[in-house]
Protein backbone atom coordinates (compact mmCIF):
# COMPACT_ATOMS: atom_id res chain seq x y z
CA UNK A 1 0.00 0.00 0.00
CA UNK A 2 2.86 2.12 0.69
CA UNK A 3 4.65 1.66 -2.35
CA UNK A 4 1.24 2.44 -4.28
CA UNK A 5 0.60 5.74 -2.36
CA UNK A 6 4.42 6.37 -3.25
CA UNK A 7 3.32 5.70 -7.29
CA UNK A 8 0.43 7.45 -7.02
CA UNK A 9 2.10 11.09 -5.69
CA UNK A 10 5.09 10.86 -8.33
CA UNK A 11 2.64 10.30 -10.80
CA UNK A 12 0.75 13.57 -9.59
CA UNK A 13 3.88 15.17 -9.84
CA UNK A 14 4.89 14.22 -13.15
CA UNK A 15 1.26 15.90 -14.34
CA UNK A 16 2.37 18.82 -12.60
CA UNK A 17 5.42 18.72 -14.50
CA UNK A 18 3.92 18.12 -17.75
CA UNK A 19 1.28 20.73 -17.03
CA UNK A 20 4.08 23.49 -16.55
CA UNK A 21 6.43 22.68 -19.38
CA UNK A 22 3.22 22.33 -21.38
CA UNK A 23 2.42 26.11 -20.32
CA UNK A 24 6.24 27.32 -20.79
CA UNK A 25 5.86 25.79 -24.31
CA UNK A 26 2.42 27.52 -25.09
CA UNK A 27 4.28 30.94 -23.55
CA UNK A 28 7.13 29.70 -26.33
CA UNK A 29 4.91 30.09 -29.23
CA UNK A 30 3.28 33.08 -27.90
CA UNK A 31 6.29 34.80 -27.64
CA UNK A 32 7.74 33.34 -31.04
CA UNK A 33 3.86 34.75 -32.51
CA UNK A 34 4.98 37.96 -31.70
CA UNK A 35 8.05 38.19 -32.47
CA UNK A 36 7.75 37.29 -35.88
CA UNK A 37 4.66 39.22 -36.14
CA UNK A 38 6.73 42.27 -34.94
CA UNK A 39 9.36 41.00 -37.76
CA UNK A 40 6.47 41.30 -40.39
CA UNK A 41 5.64 44.61 -39.49
CA UNK A 42 9.21 45.48 -39.37
CA UNK A 43 9.20 44.05 -43.10
CA UNK A 44 6.35 45.83 -44.15
CA UNK A 45 7.66 49.31 -42.99
CA UNK A 46 11.01 48.66 -44.52
CA UNK A 47 9.78 47.64 -47.90
CA UNK A 48 7.29 51.13 -47.79
CA UNK A 49 10.79 52.58 -46.87
CA UNK A 50 12.08 50.62 -49.28
CA UNK A 51 9.59 51.70 -52.09
CA UNK A 52 10.01 55.66 -51.19
CA UNK A 53 13.80 55.43 -51.75
CA UNK A 54 13.34 53.49 -55.34
CA UNK A 55 10.98 55.84 -56.87
CA UNK A 56 13.24 58.90 -54.97
CA UNK A 57 16.28 57.17 -56.85
CA UNK A 58 14.19 57.40 -60.21
CA UNK A 59 12.83 61.04 -60.15
CA UNK A 60 16.78 61.72 -59.19
CA UNK A 61 17.61 59.93 -62.09
CA UNK A 62 14.91 61.25 -64.26
CA UNK A 63 16.11 64.73 -63.41
CA UNK A 64 19.97 64.20 -64.36
CA UNK A 65 19.09 62.63 -67.18
CA UNK A 66 17.27 66.11 -68.49
CA UNK A 67 19.75 68.05 -67.01
CA UNK A 68 22.72 66.09 -68.80
CA UNK A 69 20.25 66.23 -71.90
CA UNK A 70 19.75 70.07 -72.18
CA UNK A 71 23.74 70.71 -71.27
CA UNK A 72 24.84 68.44 -74.65
CA UNK A 73 22.51 70.06 -76.78
CA UNK A 74 24.07 73.93 -75.46
CA UNK A 75 27.05 72.37 -75.96
CA UNK A 76 26.45 70.94 -79.39
CA UNK A 77 25.33 75.01 -80.42
CA UNK A 78 28.85 75.11 -82.15
CA UNK A 79 28.44 71.93 -83.98
CA UNK A 80 24.87 73.04 -85.04
CA UNK A 81 26.99 76.36 -86.17
CA UNK A 82 29.55 73.67 -87.98
CA UNK A 83 26.55 72.39 -89.85
CA UNK A 84 25.64 75.82 -92.00
CA UNK A 85 29.73 76.73 -92.20
CA UNK A 86 30.18 75.13 -95.51
CA UNK A 87 27.37 77.27 -97.11
CA UNK A 88 29.34 80.49 -95.83
CA UNK A 89 32.62 79.04 -96.45
CA UNK A 90 33.67 81.24 -99.77
CA UNK A 91 36.26 83.41 -101.26
CA UNK A 92 35.76 87.10 -101.75
CA UNK A 93 37.66 86.38 -105.19
CA UNK A 94 35.12 83.40 -106.01
CA UNK A 95 32.15 85.78 -105.29
CA UNK A 96 33.24 87.91 -107.65
CA UNK A 97 33.25 85.71 -110.10
CA UNK A 98 29.52 84.53 -109.18
CA UNK A 99 28.07 88.19 -109.99
CA UNK A 100 29.93 88.84 -112.98
CA UNK A 101 28.94 85.28 -113.94
CA UNK A 102 24.95 86.08 -112.79
CA UNK A 103 24.52 88.70 -115.68
CA UNK A 104 26.36 86.27 -118.85
CA UNK A 105 23.57 83.62 -119.77
CA UNK A 106 25.28 80.50 -121.00
CA UNK A 107 23.11 78.23 -124.06
CA UNK A 108 24.36 75.22 -122.84
CA UNK A 109 21.07 72.18 -122.85
CA UNK A 110 22.59 69.36 -123.32
CA UNK A 111 24.16 68.89 -120.05
CA UNK A 112 22.85 70.43 -116.72
CA UNK A 113 24.78 74.34 -115.71
CA UNK A 114 26.43 74.10 -112.53
CA UNK A 115 25.06 75.77 -109.48
CA UNK A 116 26.97 77.27 -106.31
CA UNK A 117 25.89 75.89 -103.51
CA UNK A 118 26.62 78.52 -101.20
CA UNK A 119 24.62 81.16 -99.32
CA UNK A 120 26.80 84.10 -98.44
CA UNK A 121 26.97 86.09 -101.83
CA UNK A 122 22.96 85.85 -102.27
CA UNK A 123 22.72 86.89 -98.47
CA UNK A 124 24.99 90.19 -98.97
CA UNK A 125 22.90 90.95 -102.31
CA UNK A 126 20.06 90.75 -99.92
CA UNK A 127 20.99 92.42 -97.71
CA UNK A 128 22.33 95.76 -100.59
CA UNK A 129 18.93 95.77 -101.99
CA UNK A 130 17.74 96.69 -98.48
CA UNK A 131 20.13 99.41 -98.20
CA UNK A 132 19.61 100.27 -101.76
CA UNK A 133 15.67 100.48 -101.21
CA UNK A 134 15.95 102.61 -97.84
CA UNK A 135 18.38 105.11 -99.81
CA UNK A 136 16.00 105.92 -102.54
CA UNK A 137 12.96 106.53 -99.76
CA UNK A 138 15.41 108.85 -98.52
CA UNK A 139 16.58 110.22 -101.88
CA UNK A 140 12.49 110.64 -102.95
CA UNK A 141 9.82 112.28 -101.65
CA UNK A 142 8.79 109.93 -99.09
CA UNK A 143 8.22 110.99 -95.33
CA UNK A 144 9.72 108.95 -93.63
CA UNK A 145 7.99 108.89 -89.73
CA UNK A 146 9.11 105.78 -88.12
CA UNK A 147 13.28 106.43 -88.46
CA UNK A 148 14.37 104.27 -91.85
CA UNK A 149 11.57 101.77 -92.05
CA UNK A 150 14.12 98.99 -92.10
CA UNK A 151 11.84 96.59 -91.49
CA UNK A 152 9.75 97.12 -94.07
CA UNK A 153 12.39 96.84 -96.67
CA UNK A 154 13.77 93.76 -95.14
CA UNK A 155 10.29 91.98 -94.98
CA UNK A 156 9.84 92.98 -98.97
CA UNK A 157 13.17 91.70 -99.68
CA UNK A 158 13.66 88.36 -97.77
CA UNK A 159 10.28 87.66 -98.30
CA UNK A 160 10.64 87.78 -101.84
CA UNK A 161 13.92 85.56 -101.67
CA UNK A 162 12.48 83.29 -99.92
CA UNK A 163 9.08 83.11 -101.00
CA UNK A 164 9.87 82.97 -104.53
CA UNK A 165 13.02 80.29 -104.20
CA UNK A 166 10.50 78.09 -102.41
CA UNK A 167 7.48 78.44 -104.87
CA UNK A 168 10.01 78.03 -107.98
CA UNK A 169 11.83 74.85 -105.69
CA UNK A 170 8.54 73.09 -106.04
CA UNK A 171 7.41 74.38 -109.14
CA UNK A 172 10.95 72.55 -110.53
CA UNK A 173 9.43 69.33 -108.50
CA UNK A 174 6.47 69.11 -109.92
CA UNK A 175 8.26 69.62 -113.35
CA UNK A 176 10.97 67.06 -112.54
CA UNK A 177 13.80 69.95 -113.04
CA UNK A 178 17.21 68.72 -110.96
CA UNK A 179 17.92 71.25 -108.47
CA UNK A 180 17.95 71.40 -104.67
CA UNK A 181 16.63 73.53 -102.43
CA UNK A 182 20.08 75.52 -101.57
CA UNK A 183 20.66 75.85 -105.29
CA UNK A 184 17.96 77.33 -105.89
CA UNK A 185 18.04 80.14 -103.30
CA UNK A 186 21.55 80.86 -104.61
CA UNK A 187 20.41 81.03 -108.35
CA UNK A 188 17.50 83.47 -107.30
CA UNK A 189 20.26 85.07 -105.01
CA UNK A 190 22.60 85.82 -107.27
CA UNK A 191 19.91 86.98 -109.96
CA UNK A 192 19.29 89.93 -107.80
CA UNK A 193 22.69 91.65 -108.82
CA UNK A 194 20.80 93.00 -111.89
CA UNK A 195 18.13 94.48 -109.50
CA UNK A 196 20.66 96.15 -107.16
CA UNK A 197 22.56 97.72 -109.76
CA UNK A 198 19.43 99.26 -111.76
CA UNK A 199 17.76 100.53 -108.56
CA UNK A 200 20.99 102.07 -107.75
CA UNK A 201 21.59 103.93 -110.59
CA UNK A 202 17.63 104.91 -111.49
CA UNK A 203 17.41 106.20 -107.89
CA UNK A 204 20.16 108.33 -107.95
CA UNK A 205 19.18 109.81 -111.87
CA UNK A 206 15.53 109.67 -111.80
CA UNK A 207 14.60 109.05 -115.91
CA UNK A 208 11.89 106.19 -116.28
CA UNK A 209 13.48 106.14 -120.01
CA UNK A 210 16.81 105.44 -118.38
CA UNK A 211 15.17 103.20 -116.11
CA UNK A 212 13.51 100.91 -118.89
CA UNK A 213 16.62 100.35 -120.49
CA UNK A 214 18.59 99.38 -117.04
CA UNK A 215 14.96 97.12 -116.57
CA UNK A 216 15.52 95.62 -119.90
CA UNK A 217 19.46 95.23 -120.12
CA UNK A 218 20.84 94.42 -117.01
CA UNK A 219 17.84 93.15 -115.57
CA UNK A 220 16.97 91.50 -118.39
CA UNK A 221 20.77 89.56 -118.39
CA UNK A 222 20.21 88.58 -114.83
CA UNK A 223 16.70 86.58 -115.48
CA UNK A 224 18.03 85.35 -119.04
CA UNK A 225 21.10 84.10 -116.77
CA UNK A 226 18.28 81.99 -114.76
CA UNK A 227 16.53 81.02 -117.23
CA UNK A 228 19.54 79.22 -119.15
CA UNK A 229 20.65 77.03 -115.91
CA UNK A 230 16.63 75.73 -115.21
CA UNK A 231 16.06 74.79 -118.68
CA UNK A 232 19.14 72.81 -119.23
CA UNK A 233 17.89 71.46 -115.76
CA UNK A 234 14.26 70.27 -117.28
CA UNK A 235 13.55 68.09 -119.38
CA UNK A 236 10.51 68.71 -121.51
CA UNK A 237 9.31 71.09 -123.79
CA UNK A 238 6.10 72.15 -121.13
CA UNK A 239 7.56 71.89 -117.92
CA UNK A 240 10.49 74.04 -119.41
CA UNK A 241 8.16 76.75 -121.01
CA UNK A 242 5.85 76.52 -117.06
CA UNK A 243 8.83 77.16 -114.90
CA UNK A 244 11.16 79.43 -116.99
CA UNK A 245 7.77 81.42 -117.81
CA UNK A 246 6.60 81.90 -114.09
CA UNK A 247 10.60 82.85 -112.88
CA UNK A 248 11.17 85.25 -115.48
CA UNK A 249 7.79 86.89 -114.75
CA UNK A 250 8.34 86.64 -111.31
CA UNK A 251 12.02 88.39 -110.96
CA UNK A 252 11.05 91.38 -113.85
CA UNK A 253 7.89 92.07 -112.51
CA UNK A 254 9.42 92.38 -108.76
CA UNK A 255 12.13 94.98 -110.07
CA UNK A 256 8.71 97.02 -111.31
CA UNK A 257 7.20 97.20 -108.44
CA UNK A 258 10.40 98.03 -106.29
CA UNK A 259 10.91 101.06 -108.81
CA UNK A 260 7.86 102.09 -108.98
CA UNK A 261 5.49 101.24 -106.28
CA UNK A 262 7.40 100.45 -103.28
CA UNK A 263 7.69 103.68 -101.83
CA UNK A 264 3.62 104.50 -102.53
CA UNK A 265 2.61 100.94 -100.89
CA UNK A 266 4.66 102.03 -97.69
CA UNK A 267 3.59 105.52 -97.51
CA UNK A 268 -0.58 103.94 -98.00
CA UNK A 269 0.94 101.40 -95.04
CA UNK A 270 1.72 105.02 -92.93
CA UNK A 271 -1.03 106.77 -93.70
CA UNK A 272 -3.42 104.09 -92.66
CA UNK A 273 -1.26 103.22 -89.08
CA UNK A 274 -1.16 107.04 -88.59
CA UNK A 275 -3.19 109.36 -90.66
CA UNK A 276 -2.76 111.41 -93.88
CA UNK A 277 -1.62 114.25 -92.40
CA UNK A 278 0.48 113.23 -89.28
CA UNK A 279 3.54 115.29 -89.07
CA UNK A 280 6.94 113.68 -88.56
CA UNK A 281 8.39 113.14 -85.21
CA UNK A 282 10.65 116.81 -83.91
CA UNK A 283 12.13 117.13 -80.87
CA UNK A 284 11.21 120.22 -79.34
CA UNK A 285 13.65 121.81 -76.99
CA UNK A 286 12.28 122.83 -73.32
CA UNK A 287 11.96 126.49 -72.36
CA UNK A 288 14.87 126.85 -69.31
CA UNK A 289 13.36 129.91 -66.94
CA UNK A 290 16.02 132.33 -66.49
CA UNK A 291 17.46 132.14 -62.45
CA UNK A 292 18.43 135.52 -60.94
CA UNK A 293 21.48 135.94 -59.21
CA UNK A 294 19.57 136.80 -56.06
CA UNK A 295 17.97 133.78 -55.80
CA UNK A 296 21.47 131.99 -56.06
CA UNK A 297 22.90 133.71 -53.55
CA UNK A 298 20.37 133.24 -50.83
CA UNK A 299 20.33 129.34 -51.75
CA UNK A 300 24.24 129.41 -51.41
CA UNK A 301 24.23 131.23 -47.87
CA UNK A 302 21.62 128.87 -46.73
CA UNK A 303 23.74 125.93 -47.44
CA UNK A 304 26.70 127.37 -45.85
CA UNK A 305 24.37 128.14 -42.76
CA UNK A 306 23.20 124.41 -42.68
CA UNK A 307 27.05 123.19 -43.12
Amino acid sequence: MENMDDTSGSSFEDMGEMHQRMKEEEEEEEAEGEAGAAEEEDGEFLGMKGLRGQLGRQVADQMWQVGKRQASKAFSLYANIDILRPYFDVEPVQVRTRLLESMIPVKMINFPQKIAGELYGPLMLVFTLVAILLHGMKTSDTIIREGTLMGTAIGTCFGYWLGVSSFIYFLAYLCNAQITMVQMLSLLGYGLFGHCITLFVTYNIHFHSLFYIFWLGVGGLSTLRMVAVLVSRTVGHTQRLILCGTLAALHMLFLLYLHFAYHKVVEGILDTLEGPNMPPFQRVARDIPVVSNAILNTTAKAVALTL
